[in-house]
């Protein structure tokens, strides 16, 4: 696997595993509470994040049908990306898209999001894995603002989506 790739899956990875362990400290009846009525509950949240990776994953996947014609990250990229890193950083609170909204599927149980995301990293670990050099920074990704961005830029994404959320979860979780 590619260096940039590898090292930016492996921070999702942590960040991701760091969320969970703090679920899955809290009891059951609590994962699922919401602390007001406009607010998600920690498995909310969790799913919503799941949802997002998962409907990404599949844009990547039909993207890469025809990489070869795709263009490459620039300056440009780099600029909206850090824009974007910069917007999760904030405590500004962001509507979900809505194809996001529309697919995202009730989770009964935490093991059960748990089991459905760790299908999926093993899906993104094995196309991360055969992606060849030379499609490393092609722009196989769409952000809902921040436009076209690389498959490394999409795992900094993702982790960045991540720590946005974490306020949220842990509110929760001292709840």
């Amino acid at each position: 696997m590619n260096k940039q790739l590898h090292q930016a899956f492996e921070k999702l990875l942590q960040k991701r595993n760091s969320l969970l362990d703090s679920a899955k400290a809290l009891p059951a009846e609590k994962i699922n509470q919401r602390l007001n009525p406009n607010q998600w509950s920690v498995l909310e949240i969790l799913n919503h994040l799941y949802t997002a990776e998962k409907l990404s994953l599949q844009y990547i996947k039909k993207k890469s049908q025809g990489i070869d014609s795709l263009g490459k990250a620039g300056v440009k990229h780099t600029l909206m990306m850090l824009v974007l890193k910069i917007s999760q950083r904030l405590p500004i609170r962001y509507k979900a898209p809505t194809t996001v909204l529309q697919n995202t599927v009730d989770v009964v149980t935490l093991s059960d999001l748990i089991a459905q995301w760790d299908l999926l990293y093993l899906e993104l670990k094995s196309i991360l894995v055969n992606t060849p050099e030379k499609h490393v920074h092609k722009l196989v990704y769409k952000h809902v603002v921040a436009g076209r961005l690389s498959m490394v830029q999409a795992l900094i994404f993702f982790r960045e989506h991540m720590i946005h959320h974490t306020p949220q979860i842990l509110k929760q979780v001292k709840s």
